[in-house]
């Protein structure tokens, strides 16, 4: 028979380390199954000139500041370095690459199926985030595109795309980000679906984390909290951003409408020949593997009160954004959500033994 461990964490990314790290003195017996053949979680598939929003001592996991870095932001390789150093730091349990496929629940144990066979445990939580589930819009003719096509997830350097009239596609950090990127080798155009907002040039991700925090704290207790002005949403000015509004290639072009074999089409009418298309349109949610346990919405959402399932108990979700917990998705902010689950999955498991 299987061994039955008191708890797996599905995932080896950011927020299952913020989770093993509140759980590690719990006495608890627990398991990490990470799907990639080594540490750093969906960093290792990002972009090679990703850079973080703030300095190091602002995005850093719980119990272990970032240690400071060579550049203001932390690049993609500085994280992964920190991500790997924090589980060996910690010595958390983990085994990989090991995918989960499915999850089951049989009375009070949860059964995994994976590619390495069965594993069996009392509680589950689900921390795949957002990486593996790459959302294209359905934009008309865009399968009949005979160029390139991809998604910011796919995308990891300006290289293939010297020379080339590239479209990209989504008015947010990544599609600023890509395009400042890709403009100093390739013609440009951005299209997006609403007008980018900008921040000013001395915002970066403690003043959001900053002001998101007031929100979050002022909601809690039923007061209004207007956050317009530093929007999660808007364009963190970046050095590299700064860089391209410079070069005067920060130019969105609007809504396009269609793609043909060869050209896109705008809203106003007009229509350009293309080589390329890079997708900037966000993600999903992994949770394609919970699906005969619960019903995901069509992006793969999971109704949770904090990061608690609602159906099925001994099941948490960590790390998907705000339905699982505030600014969840990021370094900083993981830490919190992964604390409380600690302690729920704590008192759940010591509920089932009395």
């Amino acid at each position: 028979m299987a061994k039955t461990y008191d708890l797996i964490i599905i995932g080896g990314g950011q927020s299952a380390l913020a989770c093993a790290y509140f759980l590690r003195r719990s006495g608890l017996e627990y398991l990490i199954l990470d799907d990639q053949e080594q540490c750093g979680g969906a960093w290792r598939h990002a972009w090679e000139s990703l850079t973080l929003f703030s300095p190091a001592e602002h995005s850093s996991l719980p119990g272990w500041l970032m240690p400071t870095t060579m550049h203001d932001f932390p690049t993609r390789n500085e994280v992964i370095d920190y991500l790997c150093r924090y589980e060996q730091r910690y010595g958390f349990p983990i085994e990989r690459p090991v995918k989960v496929s499915a999850v089951v629940k049989e009375k009070e144990v949860f059964i995994l199926g994976t590619d390495k066979g069965e594993f069996q445990s009392r509680a589950v939580v689900s921390a795949t985030g957002t990486w593996q589930k790459p959302f294209i819009p359905l934009i008309p003719g865009r399968e009949l595109f005979k160029g390139a096509q991809l998604h910011s997830s796919e995308y990891r350097n300006a290289a293939s795309m010297l020379g080339k009239k590239v479209l990209i596609v989504g008015e947010g950090n990544s599609g600023a980000q890509i395009l400042a990127e890709v403009s100093k080798v390739a013609e440009t155009l951005w299209a997006t679906a609403k007008a980018p907002q900008f921040l000013p040039d001395e915002v970066d991700g403690r003043v959001l984390f900053d002001v998101a925090s007031a929100k979050y704290y002022a909601e809690k207790k039923g007061k209004t909290f207007d956050d317009a002005k530093y929007n999660l949403g808007n364009i963190v000015m970046v050095p590299s951003v700064q860089d391209a509004r410079r070069r005067k290639v920060l130019q969105p072009q609007g809504r396009m409408v269609e793609i043909t074999k060869k050209e896109v089409v705008w809203e106003n009418g007009k229509v350009e020949e293309i080589d390329a298309i890079i997708w900037c349109t966000g993600f999903g949610f992994a949770t394609d593997h919970l699906r005969e346990l619960v019903k995901p919405d069509g992006k793969g959402k999971i109704q949770t009160e904090g990061t608690k399932n609602v159906q099925v108990p001994g099941l948490w979700l960590v790390g998907y954004g705000q339905w699982t917990g505030f600014a969840s998705s990021t370094l900083i902010g993981v830490g919190r959500s992964a604390k409380q689950s600690a302690k729920e999955i704590e008192a759940y498991l010591g509920d089932i033994e009395a």
